[in-house]
């Protein structure tokens, strides 16, 4: 579902070459649940963007759902992340005086998708949420605007969530009700790539590729993977 084959990242500061990723080859299937991890300027950010289509290598090749993303335009990318990605961010991204509901439709004005209301009520249920479809970002707690976020990354029906740090803000207990929640729609077939630096969070996937300098370090299963009960 993805891959990567000798990809690399390069950013040119004046005479001062940063290779953000560095000939990175690796593969995702369907349903996987991956969390990449490494510390602070391994190139986690730079392969979120990649896998994101946010921004494209500048050696190698990427293919998402066995399309290459290195010929696509920059109309064609914008329609891949539109229908294929769900993005989950840690800081929630919820437009703050639009209610729950219609946070959730926004993907499908951009995508172009009908009967909104409806799938977006369907998506808040999933998440738990039906209940509190006509609240503000304000007036709910930090794991439920997470939850909505997810509502929103699922609505489309993507191939992958990709979740940058989607608990980075949250308490211990809204971080184990939104990892279940996301090992729940990977159970239910959808493939999740998580960005963490947190090990407890690591622990729900069932890969976890550790980055270094732009390069994968390591390629592993969890030691002590935190399973649901």
């Amino acid at each position: 579902m993805i891959e990567l084959e000798n990809v690399s990242k390069i950013y040119q500061t004046g005479e001062v070459e940063l290779r953000a990723l560095n000939n990175v080859s690796l593969k995702i299937e369907t349903g996987d649940l991956v969390a990449i991890m490494g510390p602070s300027g391994s190139g986690k950010s730079t392969m979120m963007n990649v896998l994101g289509c946010l921004d494209i290598p500048t050696d190698g090749v990427f293919k998402l759902d066995g399309i290459d993303v290195g010929t696509l335009s920059d109309n064609e990318l914008a329609e891949i992340r539109n229908r294929k990605i769900g993005f989950v961010f840690q800081s929630f991204n919820l437009i703050p005086r639009t209610s729950a509901v219609r946070n959730v439709e926004l993907p499908m004005v951009y995508a172009g998708i009908g009967d909104r209301r409806g799938r977006a009520t369907t998506a808040l249920e999933k998440v738990g949420l039906g209940n509190r479809a006509k609240h503000m970002p304000s007036e709910l707690s930090g794991g439920q605007q997470q939850r909505v976020a997810i509502a929103r990354a699922i609505v489309t029906d993507p191939v992958m969530i990709l979740a940058d740090e989607p608990t980075g803000n949250l308490d211990s207990h809204s971080t184990n009700e939104i990892m279940k929640l996301l090992v729940e729609l990977n159970e239910s077939g959808r493939t999740v790539v998580l960005i963490t630096h947190e090990d407890e969070v690591a622990n729900f996937a069932k890969r976890v590729i550790t980055l270094r300098d732009g390069q994968i370090v390591s390629d592993r299963a969890p030691e002590n993977r935190t399973l649901l009960v």
